[in-house]
Protein backbone atom coordinates (compact mmCIF):
# COMPACT_ATOMS: atom_id res chain seq x y z
CA UNK A 1 0.00 0.00 0.00
CA UNK A 2 1.23 3.41 -0.93
CA UNK A 3 0.08 6.85 0.08
CA UNK A 4 -0.74 10.06 -1.68
CA UNK A 5 -0.29 13.05 0.60
CA UNK A 6 -1.72 16.35 -0.56
CA UNK A 7 -2.23 19.52 1.47
CA UNK A 8 -2.26 17.64 4.76
CA UNK A 9 -4.55 14.85 3.55
CA UNK A 10 -3.15 11.33 3.23
CA UNK A 11 -4.96 8.72 1.18
CA UNK A 12 -3.83 5.09 0.94
CA UNK A 13 -3.98 3.32 -2.40
CA UNK A 14 -2.71 -0.01 -3.64
CA UNK A 15 0.78 0.58 -5.13
CA UNK A 16 -0.38 -0.47 -8.60
CA UNK A 17 -3.30 1.95 -8.58
CA UNK A 18 -1.15 4.71 -7.09
CA UNK A 19 1.45 4.24 -9.84
CA UNK A 20 -1.21 4.75 -12.52
CA UNK A 21 -2.66 7.74 -10.69
CA UNK A 22 0.82 9.23 -10.35
CA UNK A 23 1.41 9.06 -14.11
CA UNK A 24 -1.88 10.82 -14.86
CA UNK A 25 -1.52 13.43 -12.10
CA UNK A 26 2.09 14.29 -12.93
CA UNK A 27 1.25 14.68 -16.62
CA UNK A 28 -1.52 17.16 -15.75
CA UNK A 29 0.65 19.09 -13.30
CA UNK A 30 3.52 19.31 -15.80
CA UNK A 31 1.11 21.30 -17.99
CA UNK A 32 0.18 23.50 -14.98
CA UNK A 33 -3.38 22.17 -15.04
CA UNK A 34 -5.52 22.06 -11.91
CA UNK A 35 -8.29 19.49 -11.62
CA UNK A 36 -10.55 17.60 -9.23
CA UNK A 37 -9.84 14.02 -8.20
CA UNK A 38 -12.68 11.96 -6.73
CA UNK A 39 -13.17 8.45 -5.41
CA UNK A 40 -15.99 6.44 -3.93
CA UNK A 41 -16.10 5.99 -0.16
CA UNK A 42 -17.33 2.83 1.45
CA UNK A 43 -20.10 2.40 3.94
CA UNK A 44 -17.39 2.37 6.67
CA UNK A 45 -16.88 6.11 6.14
CA UNK A 46 -20.35 7.15 5.11
CA UNK A 47 -20.86 5.46 1.73
CA UNK A 48 -20.41 8.70 -0.18
CA UNK A 49 -17.57 10.07 -2.21
CA UNK A 50 -14.57 12.25 -1.55
CA UNK A 51 -12.93 14.80 -3.76
CA UNK A 52 -9.84 16.99 -3.66
CA UNK A 53 -8.75 19.88 -5.88
CA UNK A 54 -5.25 19.24 -7.22
CA UNK A 55 -3.19 22.28 -8.12
CA UNK A 56 0.41 22.62 -9.32
CA UNK A 57 0.97 25.10 -6.47
CA UNK A 58 0.36 22.66 -3.63
CA UNK A 59 3.03 20.05 -2.79
CA UNK A 60 2.10 16.47 -3.58
CA UNK A 61 3.90 13.40 -2.20
CA UNK A 62 3.64 9.83 -3.49
CA UNK A 63 5.04 7.08 -1.26
CA UNK A 64 5.08 3.49 -2.43
CA UNK A 65 5.37 0.54 -0.08
CA UNK A 66 6.98 -1.74 -2.67
CA UNK A 67 10.33 -1.10 -4.33
CA UNK A 68 9.34 -2.40 -7.76
CA UNK A 69 7.39 -0.40 -10.31
CA UNK A 70 4.33 -2.41 -11.32
CA UNK A 71 3.56 -3.19 -14.95
CA UNK A 72 1.84 -0.22 -16.58
CA UNK A 73 -1.53 -0.77 -18.23
CA UNK A 74 -1.71 1.79 -21.08
CA UNK A 75 -5.47 1.34 -21.44
CA UNK A 76 -5.98 2.16 -17.76
CA UNK A 77 -3.76 5.24 -18.13
CA UNK A 78 -5.89 6.34 -21.09
CA UNK A 79 -9.12 5.83 -19.15
CA UNK A 80 -7.85 7.78 -16.15
CA UNK A 81 -6.40 10.53 -18.38
CA UNK A 82 -9.68 10.94 -20.26
CA UNK A 83 -11.49 11.22 -16.96
CA UNK A 84 -9.02 13.85 -15.74
CA UNK A 85 -9.68 15.91 -18.89
CA UNK A 86 -13.45 15.87 -18.35
CA UNK A 87 -15.56 18.37 -16.43
CA UNK A 88 -15.97 15.83 -13.60
CA UNK A 89 -12.22 15.56 -13.11
CA UNK A 90 -10.20 12.45 -12.39
CA UNK A 91 -12.51 9.72 -11.11
CA UNK A 92 -10.47 6.94 -9.53
CA UNK A 93 -11.41 3.63 -11.15
CA UNK A 94 -9.92 0.17 -11.23
CA UNK A 95 -8.54 -1.40 -14.41
CA UNK A 96 -12.05 -2.49 -15.42
CA UNK A 97 -13.46 1.03 -15.15
CA UNK A 98 -15.32 0.37 -11.89
CA UNK A 99 -15.28 3.03 -9.15
CA UNK A 100 -12.32 2.28 -6.90
CA UNK A 101 -11.79 2.80 -3.20
CA UNK A 102 -8.66 3.88 -1.39
CA UNK A 103 -7.36 1.31 1.08
CA UNK A 104 -9.45 0.94 4.18
CA UNK A 105 -12.59 2.23 2.48
CA UNK A 106 -13.57 -0.83 0.45
CA UNK A 107 -17.10 -2.19 0.79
Amino acid sequence: MGTLTYDGTTIEFDDRMLTHLQIVIVNKLRRNESFAMSWRDSIMVGDGRSSIWISPFIPLYFRFNGSRVPEINRDWIETLSSSAQSSTGLIVTDENGNPAHPRGTED
